[in-house]
């Protein structure tokens, strides 16, 4: 376990790696949208933490669907040229939060949880929008993202606790780098 949490916290340190650069190279095809989500530490790790964190949560079956259907509305949003100030920060944090969030085990009320997923989800999507607005693109992100925040609720069903813990303390430390980087 020291060695996994060791190479996960040198991998996380290396820098940020944001998905959504500014630049227009990923904008064609469903594999350039899959591939996306997993191209920048921000996104993979706010997916996978989402899943996770939503096992252990009030009406937890609805919280990764609804991460997903907000996250098309936030890339339609930033498909349609909606910028959203501060975006590279609130996704950061969002990073950050569900990291703390993971390692503190909080459980929030169903409304709570729904409208904080929710508000995610936007801040995420619009990134992708704004890179990815082709139709084509858009649909390998989702398929990608669906895949991320499931495969994080499964891993936090078949973990320990404290190795859901341990890697929420990975996820709000890369989330505080970003963060201090944006």
């Amino acid at each position: 376990m020291k060695k996994t949490l060791t190479a996960l916290t040198l991998a996380t340190a290396s820098g940020a790696a944001f998905a959504h650069t500014g630049d227009s190279a990923h904008t064609h095809g469903f594999l350039a949208g899959f591939m996306h989500p997993f191209t920048g530490l921000d996104h993979l790790l706010a997916m996978l933490a989402v899943g996770a964190w939503s096992v252990r949560q009030p009406n937890a079956q609805w919280l990764p669907a609804t991460f997903i259907g907000m996250l098309l509305i936030g890339m339609a949003s930033g498909a349609l040229g909606l910028h959203i100030p501060g975006l590279e920060t609130g996704i950061a944090l969002t990073v950050a939060l569900m990291g703390v969030l993971l390692v503190a085990a909080t459980r929030l009320p169903a409304a709570a949880g729904t409208v904080m997923v929710s508000v995610f989800a936007i801040l995420h999507g619009n990134a992708h929008g704004q890179e990815l607005p082709q139709a084509v693109s858009a649909g390998g992100l989702l398929a990608a993202s669906l895949l991320l925040v499931y495969g994080g609720n499964l891993l936090a069903r078949v973990s320990p606790a404290l190795a859901v813990k341990a890697s929420g303390v990975a996820i709000a430390a890369t989330g505080v780098m970003l963060t201090a980087t944006a």
